[in-house]
């Protein structure tokens, strides 16, 4: 009776105390949403507002229409959308099949050492990119470049600046992209798992046919759609290494910003901003739950 009546008593002075500890916690995110609001909300709102607008030349008046959007998404402004999502689609898959399979050499890997430089250097070359990236390769590929002369891969008919040499530049920071993305999802993977489907006299391609594959598909589908999240929006290297030969939507923007558009269109490129925050949003509307996913079958 002492001990429930020393309960009650404690339980009343308990309940201020964490409203109070829940109050300090909002306040103490009040920094972070405001400089998300100042840092993200006010371009949002400045882009989504020029994406409808356009001025009347004669009068200077401004009006909301859809004809930004509208020309957005027809001519050369369609074909580089079209193009930057099969660019983006194509590494991808590339990119999650090649990184899976570094992932797994690096997790069975005996040599503890080996383990810790590949992260550390897929950390490192997964932030690697821009006109850095862009010199190495045209330096070591390009028309002029060491394996391009020494290979002869001139007269091969080999391109740089082409869909697939963008496609290869791509994967030099997509590939420890997924090996950073997926190598918590292979740790996650049970030994006993293994250990009872060879028990039940299950190959190793049964196991990851039917144990492996499954439990890691969420991780797998994650890691592909965080690789064309980034690819898609990926602008300096293909700037800087094709120009306009490989149609892309970010190149168009680009040329949007700097006035290369009819009289009348100068907000397409905020309506093209505007395309490819719709088409981040659906990556990101699939990314979120197989994030979830995952995370409860490999906890």
């Amino acid at each position: 009776m002492t001990a429930v009546l020393a309960e009650a008593e404690v339980a009343p002075a308990a309940a201020p105390r964490q409203r109070r500890g829940r109050a300090s916690g909002a306040l103490a995110v009040l920094p972070l949403l405001a400089f998300t609001a100042i840092a993200f909300g006010l371009p949002a709102l400045a882009m989504l507002n020029g994406a409808f607008t356009v001025k009347d030349q004669t009068t200077g008046a401004t009006s909301y229409t859809t004809a930004n959007l509208t020309a957005s998404l027809h001519g050369a402004y369609l074909t580089a959308l079209i193009g930057s999502v099969k660019l983006s689609a194509v590494s991808a898959a590339i990119g999650t099949v090649l990184g899976l399979l570094f992932a797994q050499a690096v997790v069975t890997s005996r040599f503890g050492v080996l383990r810790e430089a590949v992260l550390t250097a897929s950390g490192v070359l997964a932030n690697f990119g821009g006109v850095p990236l862009a010199f190495a390769f045209v330096a070591t590929l390009g028309n002029s470049g060491v394996l391009t002369r020494h290979l002869g891969l001139t007269d091969k008919g080999w391109s740089l600046y082409s869909f697939w040499g963008l496609v290869i530049v791509y994967l030099y920071f997509l590939i420890p992209l997924m090996v950073l993305t997926i190598t918590p999802a292979l740790d996650g993977l049970r030994v006993q798992w293994r250990e009872a489907a060879q028990n039940n006299g299950a190959t190793t391609v049964q196991y990851w046919r039917h144990v492996a594959l499954p439990v890691l598909l969420p991780s797998l589908l994650g890691g592909l759609v965080l690789l064309f999240g980034s690819a898609f929006a990926a602008y300096a290297t293909a700037a800087a290494m094709v120009g306009s030969a490989v149609p892309l939507v970010t190149l168009q923007i680009a040329d949007a910003i700097s006035g290369n558009v009819l009289v009348g269109q100068e907000n397409v490129a905020l309506a093209l901003s505007l395309d490819m925050v719709l088409v981040a949003g659906l990556v990101m509307a699939v990314y979120l739950p197989l994030q979830r996913r995952s995370a409860r079958w490999l906890a």
